[in-house]
């Protein structure tokens, strides 16, 4: 908290003379908080701001506002000279003894209701506008809790707002940590104990009631549709860990503790209410519809409401509330982005992390529950990843990351490869993502700020090929099976849109704007058309996009997205909806039958698959939804064969395979992020 920019002055002076918000200085001066800001920016009053002002974090001194104050004062007087009359009086003539009432009732009326009109039009623009509506986290104080190397995430407060727990790679693998605010002091609850911790569609950490427990999400591998999940809870003094609710996702107590809500891992996720702290055998009041997930559950202050984020993962949900007894949801948000951990701080106010529909964030927003206009809170880039609060709402804990996308090479042995083995690709760009292989040339997309572009890297040379202001490729690019073209999805101005461009930039060209495109593209072996998914009513089916211009045709009716085509166009493998944690891989023919597979169940964030030539296995990612390592499924035999033995901190979100089937390129992320604090001022 003690940096600042450059021309901010020193901390020589007394303590007595700073003022540490703008509730202070306003205090301060006798004016409101509006009235000094407005100040600040049109008449130069100086006001300071930390590295941190992305908070809203300002301090001002009393001498130096006494100054300010007296040259402004004196610049009034010069300006208005010994002028004897204001320039806001004005002299009205006298009625003229002619007017008869009649006459002045002509002219009032319409004026009187003139005036009606205008004060009925501004209230209703007030309020749409949300005029008198206040960051409430403009007044916070900015503290960051850790300043460790690696990863913090999904922190969490207790409710009284003393104590901090999150997850960290600190000693090696992922744990879970907590800390009393302002003691320095960080405790390793679990010890590598807990065999899967990580899992950001879903709140992993919280409290107790009383704050003796510290509850986390853990996933035991081995049990029904690939994984066990469960809650589980230690002390918050240290301890053994034990089960806390057994067969639960995510839970949420009422602030009187007397009721509880959850959700379990099935189709759905369905979500129950009890009364008796355990779980409930009764009917659940709410199931999300096929395919789409309900996560984050969370209950008003006044238990009236329990709000939940809803909608297809990873990018397409929102904010909903339902009434505990069940009943039809209503719809909060209208970001269909990223939506994750909301909290209240109040009846009214609603924080919680978005993105953007370009696809940048997630931010930090808010809204009023009523009115329901959101506000970004935050500028900049920064990158939150969850967020808590205390149950008064004064105490608000985040997680600020910033990712490292990176592109490493590595052949294929018949052992398994180790990290050691792999090398860093340089890049112009510094960092690189979404790789896709040719023979002789390696495409990914880079990121500036708010725009992605495609790039090529051959005989050494990076070159941009593609790029569009405020563009989001996703999916990944897909190389046409000649080599000769790109085609790849891209998220911009509020439509999704699919291009293809030559292997050398040129005649970049829109081959369809109709569809609500997802997930990868795919090139059919023939390089006629290209198959991608789409949504339709809010679940994706596969769609055969003609390449010349002719409208897109449905291929597969049932949900299916991130489509891989066999080299010899016999049939195309894809991915079936999330459930709990992990998704079925399914396959049809040319002609949308159904092709025979083996069983094969992967976890979330595993969807890209590839062909090894020959088109008999495929190469994929299985592991945990942070840490997995590429392996070799036979589709005759179903026999499988890991390929890479990575280090934990060597997490791997994309991939491709070369087209000899010789070498991988991977796409490794490195997070480093804290855990910040912020102290909201009392009301």
């Amino acid at each position: 908290m003690g940096e600042s920019f450059p021309g901010t002055p020193p901390s020589v002076r007394p303590p007595e003379d700073r003022l540490d918000s703008w509730k202070e200085i306003a205090a301060y001066l006798n004016r409101d908080v509006t009235t000094v800001q407005r100040w600040e920016k049109r008449e130069g009053m100086p006001v300071y701001r930390h590295l941190h002002d992305r908070m809203g974090s300002v301090y001002a001194f009393r001498t130096d506002l006494d100054t300010w104050a007296r040259s402004r004062n004196l610049r009034a007087g010069q300006e208005n000279g010994n002028d004897a009359a204001s320039p806001n009086t004005v002299t009205l003539p006298p009625h003229s003894a002619m007017w008869t009432s009649l006459t002045k009732w002509t002219i009032i009326l319409p004026l009187a209701a003139v005036a009606a009109a205008l004060t009925i039009g501004a209230s209703v623009w007030f309020q749409r506008t949300e005029y008198f509506w206040r960051n409430p986290i403009a007044d916070a104080r900015f503290q960051t809790v850790t300043d460790f190397d690696g990863v913090e995430e999904a922190a969490a407060v207790s409710r009284d707002g003393q104590f901090v727990a999150f997850l960290s790679d600190r000693d090696g693998q992922m744990d879970v940590w907590v800390t009393q605010v302002g003691s320095g002091q960080f405790h390793n609850l679990t010890r590598g104990s807990a065999p899967e911790l990580v899992n950001p569609s879903v709140r992993t950490l919280g409290f107790s009631p009383d704050s003796s427990f510290v509850t986390f999400w853990v996933r035991k591998k081995g049990g029904p549709n690939g994984g066990d999940i469960s809650i589980w809870a230690v002390p918050t003094l240290g301890g053994q860990p034990k089960p806390y609710l057994e067969g639960v996702a995510e839970f949420d107590w009422s602030r009187d503790a007397s009721r509880l809500t959850y959700h379990t891992p099935g189709p759905g996720d369905p979500l129950f209410v009890s009364d008796d702290g355990r779980r409930s055998e009764g009917r659940p009041i709410f199931t999300a519809p096929a395919g789409l997930h309900s996560h984050f559950p969370l209950w008003a202050p006044n238990a009236a409401f329990i709000y939940f984020v809803q909608g297809s993962l990873p990018d397409k949900l929102d904010i909903w509330r339902i009434t505990p007894a069940g009943g039809t949801p209503e719809r909060i948000t209208s970001h269909s982005g990223r939506v994750s951990y909301p909290v209240l701080l109040d009846q009214r106010t609603l924080i919680y992390l978005a993105s953007d529909p370009d696809g940048s964030g997630p931010w930090l927003y808010s809204l009023d529950v009523k009115r329901r206009i959101p506000h970004r809170l935050t500028s900049g880039l920064d990158r939150y990843t969850s967020l808590a609060a205390s149950a008064d709402g004064r105490r608000l804990v985040l997680t600020l990351a910033s990712p490292k996308r990176t592109l490493w090479r590595l052949r294929i042995a018949d052992a398994p490869a180790e990290a050691s083995a792999a090398t860093r690709i340089s890049l112009t760009t510094g960092t690189g993502f979404s790789p896709r292989l040719a023979p002789n040339y390696l495409v990914y997309v880079s990121s500036t700020g708010t725009t992605e572009s495609i790039w090529k890297l051959a005989n050494g040379t990076d070159t941009e090929l593609w790029s569009g202001q405020g563009a989001r490729i996703f999916g990944g690019p897909a190389i046409s099976p000649d080599g000769r073209y790109i085609a790849f999805s891209v998220r911009q101005h509020g439509q999704t849109l699919l291009y293809v461009v030559q292997a050398d930039g040129t005649n970049a060209r829109m081959v369809t704007d109709s569809l609500d495109l997802q997930g990868a593209p795919a090139w059919a072996p023939d390089g006629q058309s290209i198959t991608s998914a789409a949504g339709d009513h809010g679940v994706p089916h596969l769609f055969r996009v003609p390449v010349d211009g002719r409208s897109p045709a449905l291929f597969v009716r049932e949900y299916s997205v991130d489509p891989a085509w066999a080299p010899d166009g016999r049939f195309v493998v894809y991915s079936g909806p999330d459930i709990g944690t992990t998704f079925s891989v399914k396959a049809v023919t040319a002609e949308a039958a159904v092709h025979p597979l083996p069983a094969l169940t992967l976890t979330r964030g595993a969807r890209h698959l590839t062909f090894l030539p020959g088109g008999r296995a495929l190469v994929l990612l299985r592991g945990e939804i942070q840490h997995k390592n590429l392996w070799l499924i036979d589709l005759e035999t179903g026999a499988e064969r890991q390929l890479t033995n990575l280090t934990p901190d060597f997490d791997i979100r994309d991939f491709d395979i070369s087209p000899d089937g010789r070498e991988v390129v991977l796409e490794r992320v490195q997070e480093h992020s804290d855990v910040v604090l912020l102290d909201l001022p009392r009301p």
